[in-house]
């Protein structure tokens, strides 16, 4: 084996970080074209001449276009199990349930500058829905809803949750939700309130404080009646 063939050999073996990157590029080209464009209106060529890359590459990593589009709510999406253990467990505290809740369900926002970018793939899909709005529903959004009603109940020492439970639980996660939906409502109002990750931080501090008073009132209504 000559010196150029030895060479060539030895560059096979070597971890190929190019490739991870491309994929990498394709996903956030994708997710910002899908999110301002809708599925339907946005091309293969477009995306991957936004990301740098070949037209193969998506075909390559991703087999389709459909498949390009499930991975970028793979990439944000946790499996409902990992989400709930954060906030689940039996030996927490009220509190220590609440705050592991809404710590997973804000890290989208901890994404920076492409916590914008999800937030609008996740409005484009229930505006113009493929299917996976659908299945993410059924398989995180309700696991973890019924987890966080199983929580509160236990909490409020009731065997199972009732429908005043369910809408506590809505309650809870409206409240983060509107960091989420809202957020160019509060960059133009206050900036400073979600202007920094410390800022958010700050925020999931706060939705504890409210949490809690919040299923303090209904304890006290289920002590009253």
């Amino acid at each position: 084996m000559n010196a150029k063939s030895l060479q060539q050999h030895d560059d096979s073996r070597k971890p190929r970080s190019d490739g991870e990157q491309s994929r990498i590029r394709l996903l956030q080209a994708a997710t910002r074209l899908f999110g301002n464009q809708g599925f339907s209106r946005t091309s293969t060529r477009e995306i991957a001449q936004a990301a740098g890359a070949n037209v193969a590459a998506i075909s390559y990593y991703f087999g389709d276009k459909a498949g390009l589009y499930q991975a970028c709510f793979a990439s944000m999406c946790e499996p409902a199990p990992d989400n709930i253990t954060q906030f689940d467990q039996p030996h927490y505290t009220l509190r220590q349930s609440l705050d592991g809740y809404y710590r997973q369900l804000l890290a989208p926002l901890l994404a920076g500058e492409d916590a914008q970018q999800l937030v609008r793939l996740f409005y484009r899909e229930m505006l113009e829905p493929t299917g996976l709005w659908e299945r993410e529903i059924h398989n995180n959004i309700k696991p973890e809803h019924l987890a966080l009603a199983g929580v509160l109940s236990r909490h409020l020492g009731l065997a199972q949750p009732d429908d005043s439970v369910h809408r506590l639980a809505y309650a809870l996660v409206g409240m983060a939700i509107q960091l989420l939906v809202g957020r160019d409502i509060i960059h133009t109002i206050t900036p400073h309130l979600l202007g920094t990750p410390e800022a958010i931080v700050e925020w999931l501090r706060y939705l504890g404080d409210y949490a809690e008073a919040l299923v303090q009132a209904e304890k006290n209504k289920l002590q009253q009646g």
